[in-house]
């Protein structure tokens, strides 16, 4: 009989570098793979005959499945344990890329694509990386710590855009793919390092993360944490800005080598352009980690979400404007980087800050949810739009539309004062 996955005091040698590797890497490992499936769009086309929005569809459903997933992988990692949900996750991945090639219908390439490769990846994804760190990670260190492991996606998604551009190149989209596939099984051996779940640790852990929710959450059941969150204004307008951020990224790392199909440039462009954003969004996510603990926590988390979801606004305003050159899609792709995903170490710490670690795969998995059924719109209305019309202009003016919703919906949340200035507002 199998018994729950208990925090074995080992752990505890374990230093931050390697919980943080093994975090990072993982998350680099299953994200790279999952991120770089866009560039295969077309060859799949190809391949099945099915249709540019056919395809869209079942990469639409896999941004959905992966949003799904994440909850209920949150409620099993806070409850038994992130090591078994980690190894099942990377196993799921690497079965379904592997298996892409073979799909000649809409319905296998669901499968292959929707429920197996993304949904491993949602299992071994953010929700489950962001708690098991939170939880091994002293509270000091976990704003820079999570931006790290965010970063580490970025970083696979630099690295496996570019090899899979090149092993296409050498030995054909197939092969490349399925490289993808095999590589993300080294993420296997950080479901150790990561094992134990959050609930042995929340007694100690509520009363040094900073929770505005005190210590309430210790003694939740899964239930009542998530209809508590969900009552919470402040919870609901998060996940509203972070669905945005999901039609933005899905429909970007999907549809964005076809958009420089469309404007008659080499497909490398698209690899090199999807490669760029993964770079520069290392420097946003580690950016945004050290504004974060930046002089003790200066900045407001919703002040600087505000500001990301502007910025990434004003981006593609410009593109939009700019001649369609394979410089100006660099540069897009490296301004774009720079807001691609560093919107998720700010709302993974407003979650901590407002319900503290006891249900934190759980709820920023509703958070990822949210993230997701944006992705699905993202990923999916960007084909029809395409099919529909014959360009991506009316996806780009619907980017621009909800990234400025986003950046408004943000400033009415109630976000307690960082410690310094609070301390400064009862001294004046």
């Amino acid at each position: 009989m199998n018994q729950p996955e208990v925090k074995s005091p080992a752990a505890h040698h374990y230093t931050t570098g390697m919980v943080l590797l093994a975090a990072a890497g993982t998350f680099a490992l299953t994200m790279g793979a999952r991120q770089s499936m866009g560039l295969f769009l077309f060859n799949l086309n190809t391949s099945t005959g099915l249709g540019i929005a056919s395809i869209s569809l079942a990469f639409a459903i896999g941004q959905l499945w992966w949003g799904l997933v994440q909850p209920f992988a949150g409620i099993v990692a806070d409850r038994v344990g992130a090591g078994r949900v980690i190894v099942t996750g990377i196993l799921m991945v690497s079965a379904g890329t592997v298996l892409i090639p073979y799909m000649t219908t809409t319905l296998g390439l669901i499968f292959a694509i929707g429920v197996l490769a993304a949904g491993g990846a949602g299992m071994a994804g953010p929700s489950v990386m962001m708690a098991a760190t939170t939880r091994l990670i002293p509270a000091e260190k976990r704003g820079m710590a999570t931006a790290i492991v965010n970063a580490g996606g970025s970083f696979g998604q630099f690295l496996f855009a570019p090899l899979a551009a090149g092993v296409t190149a050498l030995a054909g989209w197939v092969v490349a793919m399925q490289t993808l596939g095999v590589l993300t099984l080294l993420a296997l051996p950080a479901a150790w390092i990561l094992r134990g779940n959050s609930r042995q640790l929340a007694a100690t852990s509520n009363a040094t993360a900073g929770s505005q929710a005190g210590n309430e959450t210790q003694n939740e059941t899964t239930g009542q944490a998530v209809r508590r969150a969900l009552a919470d204004p402040s919870y609901r307008m998060l996940c509203a800005g972070f669905f945005v951020c999901g039609f933005h990224v899905a429909f970007i790392a999907t549809h964005l080598p076809g958009v420089v199909d469309s404007c008659g440039l080499p497909p490398a462009v698209g690899a090199w352009a999807l490669g760029v954003v993964g770079l520069f969004n290392i420097v946003g996510s580690l950016g945004m980690g050290w504004l974060l603990s930046w002089r003790g926590g200066l900045w407001r988390m919703k002040s600087l979400l505000s500001l990301v979801y502007a910025a990434r606004g004003i981006a593609v305003v410009i593109f939009l404007l700019s001649p369609k050159t394979e410089a100006v899609f660099l540069i897009f792709a490296s301004v774009i980087g720079l807001t691609y995903l560093s919107t998720v170490p700010p709302t993974a710490g407003l979650v901590a800050k407002f319900f503290g670690p006891a249900n934190m795969a759980t709820l920023f998995g509703v958070v990822m949810l949210a993230h997701q059924l944006g992705a699905f719109l993202g990923a999916y209305l960007g084909g029809k739009a395409f099919e529909w019309t014959g360009s991506y202009n009316w996806m780009w003016y619907a980017d621009i539309m909800l990234a400025v919703g986003a950046a408004l919906i943000h400033l009415p949340i109630r976000e307690a004062l960082p410690q310094r200035l609070a301390s400064a507002a009862q001294l004046g």
